[in-house]
């Protein structure tokens, strides 16, 4: 059978959990192929919907925050959104795509390609799981009607049931991550590969792959109050701005990096990592088992994640840049906490996530297959 992954680019995170379910069924050698959903519908639309997400992230998240707080008022009406209106006008192309191509499953972790689905299974048998990449049911989920639903946690469950999600779509695997973040590695070795001072203490600081969060104020605090052995990593994304700002500051102890598909290197070397409390890039740090720093959220399902991390202290959640700086210090030399953080995301995150979820993708599929 061929499996079509589904996914869109409002944000890294989608796609990457898509590609890390690509990158698990590659290595078994089943046949796949990963598209960005509105890629498929129109081109144009694509861009303009991506470029809409990143504006609305601008200023402090003040417009996505916004836009999230209508969604969560506006599923207490349980009245169809205009969002998947919107998403349901697409459902020929998306059919059309999926007959011609001689798709017989779908896997999609956005919120769009899963409601254009549902549309589609409105009229037509066809057959789709669906991936959520927050530590929350985000508003509109339940206007879906996958086979399955995978949510990153048993105990978030309750989330997805009071939305009115049924409890037996419910399949609590986790979040998929790239096979990267679980690999074994040697951190000299990872070191000398990127050209590294050896026996420093490096602090990574993610910024998502738009550049995201107010970096440059955080940076220069961090950089007052460091010693000579102290030296910091800078993800700036796709921000060219960022990363010409940083570059800017000619600081011997900053490295400045452009976007890379190799990030998961100089997580692999840091002692102490920052990162915007996405879904996805927050499983990754935890199934690499690295203690970190949840910076400011953009208001919305990023704070739900921060809220659950740092519960569980599984992470340090900050709201303001001298929080942030204090905790990464703190963190930085207390080893005692370190452990303990790192127990807690050993104990509360699967590595093995992926290959559980895509074991059952292919077990569903054998089952359709059995009933025919």
């Amino acid at each position: 059978m061929r499996i079509l992954i589904l996914s869109c680019g409002t944000g890294g995170g989608h796609n990457s959990a898509a590609l890390a379910i690509k990158e698990e069924l590659d290595r078994r050698n089943i046949d796949n192929e990963f598209k960005e959903y509105l890629e498929i519908i129109d081109k144009r639309i694509k861009n303009y919907v991506n470029s809409l997400y990143i504006r609305s992230t601008y200023g402090n998240g003040k417009v996505f925050k916004t836009v999230y707080k209508l969604g969560e008022l506006y599923r207490k009406t349980r009245i169809k959104s205009p969002v998947y209106a919107l998403n349901s006008f697409s459902k020929r192309k998306l059919y059309e795509y999926i007959k011609d191509n001689g798709f017989d499953y779908i896997v999609t972790t956005h919120l769009f390609a899963t409601q254009a689905l549902t549309t589609i299974k409105k009229q037509r048998e066809i057959h789709f799981v669906a991936i959520a990449t927050d530590y929350v049911c985000i508003p509109f989920w339940e206007e879906t009607n996958p086979d399955y639903f995978i949510v990153p946690s048993k105990e978030l469950e309750e989330s997805f049931l009071t939305k009115g999600i049924k409890e037996d779509k419910l399949i609590p695997l986790g979040i998929p991550v790239s096979n990267n973040f679980s690999l074994e590695y040697d951190k000299n070795e990872e070191i000398e590969k990127l050209n590294l001072e050896k026996a420093k203490k490096y602090i990574l600081i993610l910024t998502g792959s738009m550049g995201f969060g107010n970096t440059t104020q955080i940076l220069k605090k961090l950089i007052d109050k460091s010693d000579e052995e102290t030296r910091f990593i800078i993800s700036c994304g796709n921000n060219e701005k960022l990363l010409n700002t940083i570059k800017e500051l000619e600081n011997p102890k900053v490295l400045a990096l452009p976007f890379t598909k190799e990030i998961y290197r100089y997580m692999r070397v840091s002692d102490v990592i920052l990162s915007k409390p996405g879904g996805l890039t927050s499983t990754e740090i935890a199934t690499m088992n690295k203690p970190f720093i949840h910076t400011m959220p953009i208001p919305g399902c990023e704070n739900y994640n921060a809220n659950y991390f740092n519960e569980k202290k599984m992470s340090i959640k900050c709201d303001t840049i001298d929080e942030v700086v204090d905790n990464t210090y703190k963190l930085l030399n207390n080893e005692n906490l370190k452990k303990e953080m790192i127990e807690n995301q050993k104990k509360h995150i699967d590595k093995n996530a992926c290959k559980k979820i895509c074991d059952f993708i292919i077990k569903q599929i054998q089952e359709i297959e059995d009933s025919k």
